[in-house]
């Protein structure tokens, strides 16, 4: 794999202040490319469809923020006791290990209260966001690959990969899986857009498809994962059954609703 995609040195003037090199790191630049794609998107659909012709970067630089907090909270918090036997772990991998549930379930209250306080439509910019996460989360998990995290079990396919850190052993490329499915997700939302039925349609169908996705390649991982209850449910799993079950029911609400109006 590629975790690291160059390394340059720098001048004396500033190896004094940064060191004498700087790394460039394949996740970390995905990240970034992904967060650029995504908000140019956002801004542009934003524009377009609900007539918000400056959607500030402060939206974008607190969705970062509370990501990042989530997504480091819940990776802690999958060995809680490992870290509280040994605190000064939490800054040795602070540039790694996250966990995207922990992320998702952060961002959403505070991208909903933004949206209230800004007065901009709510339901309409989650069906927005819903493909704006599907863009920076498909760059992110091939980054994933590049640097060789968060693969899967062992296996004798021909689709096995061998990385750095599974010792000569193939297994299975989870990353390239995930990224495989949120095309297909993205690519199914595209076609649910043509005839949306309601606001919020396309952000619940993608939490439902992505859950059901999400809960099935966990069946695959073969990385270090917390788990609910041992060897059978993950975190992660978890976090994907329960939002199986209220985006449902929010999606049957909200369509017996719309019906029911459109009745009238």
């Amino acid at each position: 794999m590629f975790p690291e995609l160059f390394t340059f040195e720098l001048p004396d003037f500033l190896s004094n202040i940064f060191g004498q090199y700087i790394t460039i790191y394949s996740y970390a630049t995905c990240i970034v490319l992904g967060m650029l794609i995504a908000g140019g998107f956002t801004k542009w659909r934003t524009k377009k469809e609900l007539g918000v012709k400056n959607l500030s970067n402060t939206f974008f630089y607190l969705i970062f923020i509370a990501g990042f907090i989530g997504g480091k909270l819940f990776f802690y918090l999958q060995s809680p006791t490992y870290y509280i036997n040994k605190p000064s772990l939490l800054l040795d991998n602070f540039s790694g290990g996250f966990v995207f549930y922990g992320s998702f379930v952060v961002i959403i209250p505070f991208i909903i209260r933004y949206l209230k306080k800004h007065k901009i439509p709510t339901l309409p910019m989650l069906d927005i966001l819903a493909f704006t996460t599907t863009i920076i989360h498909a760059i992110g998990r091939f980054g994933c690959f590049l640097a060789g995290c968060c693969y899967g079990k062992k296996t004798d396919s021909v689709f096995g990969v061998i990385f750095p850190s599974t010792h000569d052993v193939k297994v299975h490329p989870t990353q390239l899986y995930e990224v495989f499915v949120l095309l297909t997700i993205t690519a199914s939302l595209f076609l649910i857009r043509r005839k949306k039925q309601f606001d919020g349609q396309i952000f619940l169908t993608y939490l439902m498809l992505y859950a059901f996705g999400r809960s099935v390649l966990e069946l695959l991982r073969g990385d270090h994962r917390g788990f609910i209850l041992e060897n059978r449910v993950s975190h992660s799993q978890f976090i994907a059954f329960c939002l199986i079950a209220i985006s449902g029911y929010l999606y049957y609400k909200l369509y017996t609703k719309t019906k029911s109006i459109k009745t009238i």
